[in-house]
């Protein structure tokens, strides 16, 4: 297959992609407690890693090698992206596809610190590219508002607008949370709970579990076996993430006070001298703002840190903060120090 002919069928399979994303977004949200039984032939159809392997070869990353040493020049030079794919499909039919480790890479940070990636092979890349294109729109539909990070259209400049319009208004004590150690702690089994909740098909939560138990390659050339966590710099671990993490979303929507209360419940809880709350998270960076005192924000704490510990995560006791408005907030490295002087200057309505 020349260039233009896979640029034209990728054209054709991806507007085929669209259609049945949207098809299974539809039906994931008429029905929230639907579990979708065959979803295994969209993993290996065609047309699916077909657009998984463009958006594997369009990334910055495609000239990174994992384990077997190859990159998506090497797959379109030496072998031909035709071959590859259907390889690819017969493996994923038969069952027989394994993912290889994840080669562990050190990536300097600011202040001597280094964060780690895996690094998965191509052909891992795209498997899990597919996986995404058929589990997203799913998993989309039972997203809430208040989560922003890794998600179609929504940015961190929107996570940053919203906590600015509840700290501008009623909401001045704040929770800035700090998970732990968060992709290297999530517990496979709760996680996998949460996915079987709208996937049905075991070949699928199979594959799933698989690229979760692959194991990490270290740089001195020993394997670590990964018994909890999602690897980050994987394609699949931001959907994973969101889909563990959603669950402290729907707590705070499902508490007293919460996004879900009505303004006259929320009215007659500040008469009562309880806390309305709203919670703003960016992956695992997120805000419980509070109506309240500061005691209500400590109990709150107190109250996500065993929600996040049914995932098998924690807080960290020492960056977990509670600030309030006035001495500044930093959240997603925007600094807000305005919030006070904004709302002597040009007062707005309480929302609650």
């Amino acid at each position: 297959m020349n260039t233009d002919e896979l640029e034209s069928a990728t054209f054709v399979a991806e507007r085929r992609v669209l259609e049945i994303q949207a098809k299974l977004h539809r039906w994931a949200g008429g029905d929230p407690h639907r579990r979708f039984d065959d979803l295994f032939n969209l993993v290996a159809d065609p047309g699916f890693l077909l657009v998984a392997w463009d958006r594997v070869r369009n990334n910055k990353g495609a000239r990174t090698a994992g384990v077997d040493g190859e990159t998506a020049h090497y797959i379109e030079a030496e072998r031909g992206v035709e071959e590859f794919l259907a390889g690819l499909r017969v493996d994923l039919k038969a069952r027989t596809f394994q993912p290889l480790p994840s080669r562990r890479r050190a990536i300097p940070k600011a202040g001597g610190k280094v964060r780690y990636l895996g690094i998965a092979t191509v052909r891992d890349r795209v498997v899990q590219a597919s996986l995404k294109l058929v589990l997203e729109p799913i998993f989309e539909a039972d997203f809430l508002p208040c989560s922003y990070g890794f998600r179609p259209n929504r940015r961190a400049h929107d996570a940053v607008a919203e906590v600015h319009h509840f700290a501008s208004r009623s909401y001045e004590w704040i929770v800035e949370g700090d998970i732990k150690a968060c992709f290297d702690e999530i517990s496979h089994s709760a996680l996998l709970g949460r996915v079987r909740k709208r996937v049905g098909d075991k070949r699928v939560l199979t594959l799933v579990k698989a690229f979760l138990k692959a194991g990490i390659l270290n740089e001195d050339g020993t394997h670590a076996d990964t018994d909890a966590g999602t690897p980050q710099g994987s394609i699949l671990s931001p959907l994973l993430s969101n889909v563990a993490l959603s669950v402290l979303d729907e707590y705070i929507a499902g508490a007293p006070g919460g996004p879900r209360a009505s303004p006259y419940e929320r009215a007659k809880r500040r008469r009562q001298g309880l806390p309305n709350i709203r919670l703003c998270r960016y992956a695992d960076d997120w805000c419980l703002l509070v109506s309240g005192t500061k005691e209500h924000a400590e109990a709150l704490k107190e109250e996500v840190a065993g929600v996040l510990s049914t995932m098998g995560l924690r807080l960290s006791p020492d960056k977990t903060l509670i600030t309030h408005i006035d001495d500044g907030l930093d959240f997603l490295g925007y600094v807000e120090h305005t919030v006070m002087l904004m709302r002597r200057v040009c007062p707005v309505r309480d929302l609650g």
